[in-house]
């Protein structure tokens, strides 16, 4: 009844409906009709911008608050078409819409300047003399120091953390170097731990994604940070990403290391590693992530009070500055936490810069500490990441659902403002940052000492049936009634020799029971065990057939953990040896040591299927073995050596 009561018109303008997806005809606009229609029949819009590409259409101009309809437009448009958003949220409107005409300009369309300048004093001025040879000269931030770095042999980096980047000679490696500091990084200075600045850690992944890309790597598979990076006050740092060859699975190994840069030059001065890690393919199936509009914020979830908080975390230590103060909303609903962060206004252009600006990033996990995520609720900073992909660029508002995987461990997933996936992480470990790591032995900087730490390995949602395995004979540790009553096909032989002779394929995975001979003294145990697997593991690698197939050696008490005692000497030499096999070799061995626990079926297959080479289960929990700074011993200020448990002074 309304549309009845309309006059309507033919339009000036061809227009393609969006109800019947081709453009209207001379009086199929004035039905009221046809508006009834309109608004209770499908939007044909792929139709319609498919219509206007048969008619030669290859600019798309969006009137409209946002710019929603560009990206769709552009699913169904011809290549090298161009969508263009007159405005853009919360972005200035008169700039918006300037910028939305210079984009058509550029792309061939009519513009009248000389109307839209009308009345602004506006005038022609004539070109420069020059060519204009597509380099740009001004300076912003960092690269206002970083000069043509071409005429040293090297390329730009084109990121704002990184100076330059260079591939390395007799390889496929990679280095990328830099010179950060709070004076040609200004945002870094917001964040401030125990009184001093440090580059955040999700600046190293973030340093680490853009390293992958360069060597087409999408998955950092592991990182683990070594030692805080201090910006001090007026100085600056040099920083190198170094990345190494890919093996045979398409794993590159990769690690930061900074050193002081003196005005005089860096000398002798020794460069310290901040971080190593695993770069790797990953896999194009996106994970799901419940952020999407119909459920944001989840329904059920509780919200907490952020006013304030970030004056509760200065009394912590975090001084967050306000680049990092991000957080804008958190929920929580039962151990899992849900939360809303943005980049400050004057941050937000510089967002599309990076792949995911580390204090957008920072400020997600911030809401772990309001929450109380970590040990007593005193906080912690990102120690280890796993499984981390960046699977969009440039968002500066993010939703954020972190959720426990283990001890001081959560699964981060990142998304935009509309529920699309921005990244994930499958494990990030926190640990809290002493006063003695930023100011006492072991800082950046100094000597440190590593061990080895048996980190828990988190379960995977893959529930795809097991692949058979073999178990060579004897059994020595009942491998094959663990895995049988997991639902896991065994197929049993007696040595190397019955798989070589065999006719059907050797299973992926072979397995066999490692121990020292009873009743033999400790180094004839050793010496009988050793010789054993090494004409193993030769024959092994001297037969094509098992060239698909990885031999897992298994264990009982071979390893010491948390500080027990080793069981079996001759099986813990028999680790040692294939360390060294798995170094020449990699993929083709591993190491399960089981311990003297019961081991349920389901943890043994886990410890199988998860890919880590060197494996313990203890207390039937499979853990990884992870290189970890030791505690260093202080000579001064107050703190006196303490005695290892076996009275060893270390000085």
């Amino acid at each position: 009844s309304v549309a009845e009561q309309l006059a309507y018109a033919q339009p000036v303008i061809p227009v393609v409906s969006n109800l019947t997806g081709r453009v209207a005809s001379a009086g199929e606009l004035c039905s009221a009709e046809y508006w009834v229609r309109h608004v209770r029949e499908a939007v044909r819009f792929a139709d319609g911008v498919q219509a206007l590409a048969e008619h030669g259409v290859t600019n798309y101009l969006e009137l409209g608050p946002d710019s929603v309809l560009s990206a769709m437009a552009l699913e169904s448009a011809p290549d090298g078409a161009v969508a263009v958003p007159l405005l853009r949220r919360n972005r200035n409107e008169e700039l918006s819409a300037v910028t939305a005409l210079a984009h058509l300009h550029v792309r061939g369309a009519v513009v009248d300047w000389t109307a839209l300048f009308a009345g602004t004093g506006a005038r022609r001025v004539a070109l420069p003399t020059y060519a204009f040879q597509r380099e740009w000269y001004w300076p912003i931030g960092s690269r206002a120091e970083s000069g043509d770095v071409r005429a040293a042999g090297l390329e730009s980096a084109g990121h704002p953390l990184l100076g330059a980047s260079v591939g390395l000679a007799e390889g496929e490696g990679a280095l990328f170097t830099a010179r950060l500091s709070v004076q040609s990084h200004p945002w870094l200075a917001d964040h401030a731990v125990m009184g001093r600045v440090l580059l955040p850690g999700t600046a190293l992944l973030e340093l680490a994604f853009r390293a992958g890309d360069e060597v087409g790597c999408d998955r950092v598979e592991e990182l683990t940070l070594a030692a805080p990076l201090v910006l001090p006050e007026g100085d600056t740092v040099q920083v190198q990403v170094r990345v190494g060859v890919a093996d045979d699975a398409e794993r590159r190994s990769i690690t930061v290391h900074s050193r002081p840069d003196r005005a005089d030059g860096p000398g002798e001065q020794p460069w310290t590693q901040h971080a190593t890690g695993v770069l790797a393919v990953g896999d194009d199936a996106l994970p799901v992530v419940g952020l999407g509009a119909a459920e944001w914020p989840p329904a059920d979830a509780a919200a907490l009070d952020v006013d304030g908080c970030y004056e509760q975390f200065a009394e912590l230590g975090f001084a967050y500055g306000p680049v990092f103060r991000g957080l804008r909303a958190v929920w929580r609903r039962g151990e899992e936490i849900f939360a809303e962060v943005s980049l400050p206004e004057g941050a937000r252009d510089d967002a599309a810069a990076f792949g995911l600006h580390p204090a957008l990033l920072d400020s997600a996990l911030h809401a772990s500490l309001l929450a109380g995520g970590a040990e007593g609720g005193g906080g912690g900073l990102p120690f280890s990441w796993e499984g981390a992909s960046l699977h969009a660029v440039g968002a500066s508002v993010l939703r954020v659902r972190l959720a426990p995987v283990g001890k001081d461990a959560m699964s981060v997933s990142v998304a935009d403002a509309s529920g699309r996936l921005v990244a994930s992480v499958d494990s990030l470990l926190v640990r809290a940052l002493s006063e003695e790591r930023l100011t006492g032995p072991g800082r950046p900087g100094s000597d440190s000492l590593f061990g080895v730490a048996w980190t828990t390995v988190p379960a995977t949602a893959d529930r795809k049936a097991p692949e058979p395995v073999a178990v060579l004979g004897p059994d020595r540790h009942g491998i094959t009634g663990l895995l049988e009553e997991g639902g896991t096909a065994v197929e049993a032989a007696a040595d190397l020799a019955s798989l070589v002779a065999g006719e059907t394929p050797v299973p992926g995975t072979v397995l066999v029971g490692i121990a020292g001979p009873p009743g033999a003294g400790v180094i004839e145990s050793v010496h009988a065990l050793t010789a054993e697997v090494l004409a193993l593991v030769q024959e092994w690698l001297a037969q094509d057939r098992f060239d698909g197939s990885r031999l897992v050696l298994v264990t009982r008490g071979a390893v010491s953990v948390d500080d027990a005692t080793v069981a079996d000497l001759a099986a813990s030499a028999v680790w040692g040896l294939v360390r060294s096999a798995q170094t020449e070799h990699p993929g083709r061995f591993g190491l399960l040591d089981l311990g003297d626990d019961a081991v349920s079926p389901s943890v043994l297959r886990h410890a199988l299927d998860c890919g880590e080479p060197q494996l313990v289960v203890r207390d039937d929990v499979p853990r990884a073995g992870r290189l970890t700074r030791m505690p260093t011993l202080a000579s001064g200020g107050g703190n006196s050596p303490v005695p290892a448990r076996d009275g060893t002074w270390l000085i």
